[in-house]
C-alpha cells in the first residue's frame, strides 16, 4: 500500500492499525512517540507532561521539539480540512480507499464533513 511505503523504504513495517488502536506501531521510539501524540491532543495536563518527559529522556529535547511539531502540524492540518470540508483528490481517495476500510476511517464522524 502506498501509505506504508515510506516506512518500507526505511527498512521498517509501520502497522496503521496503531492510529486506532490496540497495535504497536513499528514505527520507532513507538512506545513513547504515540502515546505523546495521543496526551498532546488529550485535556489530561499531568499524561502530556509525563508523555513529554518520556519522550525527552529517551530521545533527547531537540526529538521532543520535532515531535511537538509534527503533532501539532498534522492537528492544524485536519481542522483546516475539517472546517472546510475539504474532500480527497480522487487519485488519493482510490488508492486509500483499501486502508480506509481496513481502519474504519470513514465511519469517523469527522467523515460526515467531507464531501464524497
Amino acid at each position: 500500500m502506498l501509505l506504508r511505503a515510506s516506512s518500507e523504504i526505511e527498512g521498517g513495517k509501520a502497522d496503521l492499525h496503531a492510529v486506532t488502536g490496540g497495535t504497536r506501531s513499528g514505527v520507532p521510539q513507538g512506545d513513547v512517540l504515540v502515546p505523546f501524540a495521543e496526551a498532546a491532543l488529550a485535556p489530561d495536563v499531568e499524561a502530556l507532561a509525563e508523555a513529554r518527559a518520556r519522550v525527552a529522556e529517551r530521545m533527547g529535547p531537540e526529538a521532543l521539539v520535532d515531535a511537538a511539531g509534527i503533532v501539532a502540524n498534522f492537528e492544524r492540518m485536519v481542522r483546516i480540512a475539517d472546517g472546510s470540508g475539504i474532500p480527497l483528490d480522487t487519485p488519493l481517495a482510490l488508492v486509500t480507499v483499501g486502508m480506509r476500510n481496513e481502519l474504519g476511517i470513514d465511519a469517523y464522524g469527522s467523515a460526515d464533513a467531507t464531501p464524497a
